[in-house]
């Protein structure tokens, strides 16, 4: 953990002003290891990443996992066609460096990655997708999310997906500043990480299923993240 940080406050806003009820209080912050880490995810049923020895419970509402299985599946589709390599969901836990585990909603993994495409064995591997997704939760924060950006590209990640379910959007990165916004009319495209990948975003929410209108905020817990 940074030495700059002396308050609560300075935690959070390090951590890119991450709603405190998604940060673990034990292991104490800046204390967490990815043993810990795993400890908690084998007993409870909760996804964690780790950043800066602080467990920091992942934003997942129901429609944005939907979101999620259904951009998946296109994947699946596309991949079956072209054989580039495999596609992990938020579980599968990845070390971008030392002390940092991100767990991206969906990670695409070229076969260059796995001699004799045989998948790693360990929880948690030290693999650097090309492709990273992340699907907006309500509890997402800008700050947690342009952290995060800067987390994939420094590892060596090539382009990021973040798709926002709400404004039923994704904004495309190549670069930290290199972003193109994709309205619901438009198409997702691979660029050069799945060539001849192209997904009307239309389709992908038709497939994902429409959402009800919110019915007032509701209060965060547990249950309303995954």
């Amino acid at each position: 953990m940074s030495t700059a940080i002396v308050t609560l406050a300075d935690m959070l806003h390090e951590l890119g002003d991450v709603p405190p009820e998604r940060i673990r209080w034990k292991p104490y912050p800046g204390t967490a290891t990815e043993k810990d880490l795993l400890r908690i995810v084998a007993k409870e049923d909760v996804l964690l990443e780790l950043v800066d020895g602080i467990l920091v419970e992942k934003a997942m509402g129901y429609y944005a996992s939907r979101v999620t299985i259904a951009l998946a599946f296109f994947l699946e589709l596309y991949l079956a066609k072209q054989d580039l390599g495999v596609i992990s969901g938020p579980d599968g836990l990845i070390r971008l460096a030392g002390g940092l585990v991100r767990a991206p909603d969906l990670a695409f993994f070229p076969w260059r990655l796995f001699p004799n495409k045989e998948l790693p064995s360990e929880p948690i591997p030290e693999l650097v997708p090309e492709l990273v997704v992340e699907v907006l939760s309500e509890s997402n924060t800008p700050g947690e999310m342009a952290r995060k950006h800067r987390e994939y590209f420094d590892a060596g990640v090539k382009l990021i997906w973040e798709v926002d379910p709400e404004a039923r959007r994704v904004r495309a990165l190549t670069g930290p500043d290199e972003v193109q916004q994709i309205e619901e009319t438009g198409s997702l495209t691979g660029a050069d990480v799945l060539p001849g990948f192209r997904l009307p975003l239309k389709q992908l929410f038709q497939r994902a299923g429409l959402k009800q209108p919110t019915q007032g905020r509701q209060a965060r817990g547990r249950k309303g993240r995954r």
